[in-house]
């Protein structure tokens, strides 16, 4: 868990400092934090789906959920102002980084016919969103215990200023893109 901090430290930034040319250290991108996001339509009509999307991201993340309630009412939908429509786990520190190895080094090859995560996923500011199908490739969840496979957003917020800088660290910390 402490490894991926300390190969951060010993690996990553020394790296990014030559590759980059930076002048100091604090210009040295770093990832900050990641948001993982699970939204379900159907938790409006039975409110048990968020109490289980909760579960299993507290399985998966180690870290209590936060419940995402509805800003607007939408007529379309069915869906009224203050409604439970997901939930979202924001990591930082340790756990980030535990949460990190475990996606890249075991959850992602689990993934069928996976050849690598999408290299084109930058919002032009340095941070990479992508999404995951279903929760069952992260080895903490039961296939016995879940009621639906639901999928996840991942979001990996760096210091990064272009998406080249971000593309590079995330390569480094061992992010498998495509060829």
């Amino acid at each position: 868990m402490a490894r991926m901090k300390d190969f951060y430290k010993q690996e990553v930034a020394p790296a990014l400092m030559k590759k980059f040319d930076y002048k100091s250290v604090m210009q040295i991108p770093k990832l900050e934090k990641i948001i993982i996001n699970v939204s379900s339509g159907e938790a409006r009509d039975n409110a048990k789906i968020i109490d289980a999307i909760v579960t299993d991201l507290s399985t998966i993340t180690g870290q209590r959920p936060v419940v995402c309630k509805a800003k607007k009412s939408v007529a379309n939908f069915k869906l009224r102002e203050g409604m439970n429509i997901g939930a979202k786990v924001t990591l930082r520190g340790e756990r980030m980084y535990e949460f990190l190895d475990r996606l890249f080094n075991t959850a992602l090859p689990r993934v069928r016919d996976f050849r690598g995560i999408n290299a084109n996923s930058f919002d032009g500011r340095g941070n990479y969103n992508m999404g995951v199908k279903e929760q069952l490739i992260f080895p903490e969840i039961d296939y016995d215990k879940i009621d639906k496979v639901r999928g996840m957003d991942i979001c990996f917020v760096t210091t990064a200023n272009t998406d080249e800088e971000a593309r590079e660290l995330l390569s480094l910390m061992g992010a498998p893109f495509k060829a």
